[in-house]
């Protein structure tokens, strides 16, 4: 398992290195992204005061031809933590890597959160990307009979984790994670005077209704399906 970072971490650490691997000092840097000196300073320096924000990361993107959401990739991390007998993805209908979406087991989606960098090794497969996924978007099977007929055993659905649960409403689609459970969960949400709960599609579901206390947090809204036939 790798260490954990932040987004800000991986996107200091990239920038540093981008900037090494470039050949230019800080001054050359900063008018190649078209920022002043003093700025870049503020956010790469020895002792930076700014996050790297999502404007500035692809202003830098660009400005070194990589694609959107490079400096979010823990590219060290990702290299060690990899094993030997690793075999890169499959690029999905001849797809490239930046338009591909994880599929991570439903145990990493009870651990997982958009702020630190994921452990890539363990993907299970890549699905086309689904922009409504968002940067940080992944996939997951879904497993019993709980949510048919809407969703059957085997489809792919879409998670987008950048949501909040105060952002939700009835009749939305969420993954749930709650302290005990070893895995987390694919629910409809139900909001009810400042209340939330958990239901099944499936109406002949054993069990209808399920609280949601302080002890669940929010994974993500699910935002798409994607069925292999």
């Amino acid at each position: 398992m790798t260490e954990l970072q932040t987004i800000h971490e991986i996107r200091l650490s990239n920038a540093r290195k981008l900037m090494e691997d470039s050949g230019l000092d800080r001054t050359e840097f900063a008018e190649k992204i078209q920022m002043s000196y003093n700025l870049l300073s503020q956010y790469i320096g020895k002792n930076p005061t700014k996050n790297i924000g999502d404007e500035t990361a692809e202003k830098i993107e660009q400005a070194f031809n990589k694609p959107k959401g490079f400096l979010d990739q823990s590219q060290d991390n990702l290299s060690k933590s990899l094993p030997d007998h690793y075999i890169p993805p499959i690029i999905h209908d001849g797809l490239p890597a930046s338009k591909q979406t994880p599929v991570i087991s439903w145990v990493q989606a009870g651990d997982f959160t958009p702020v630190v960098s994921a452990d890539m090794s363990h993907v299970i497969e890549w699905i086309p990307y689904n922009p409504r996924a968002g940067q940080y978007g992944f996939g997951l099977i879904v497993k019993g009979a709980s949510m048919e007929p809407t969703f059957k055993p085997e489809d792919r659905i879409y998670v987008n984790p950048t949501f909040q649960l105060d952002e939700l409403n009835t009749g939305d689609l969420v993954v749930m994670a709650c302290d005990g459970d070893s895995e987390a969960t694919f629910k409809e949400l139900v909001v009810e005077d400042g209340d939330y709960y958990l239901r099944p599609l499936n109406p002949n579901w054993h069990k209808q209704i399920i609280p949601i206390d302080c002890n669940c947090r929010l994974v993500g809204k699910v935002v798409g399906r994607y069925t292999i036939f």
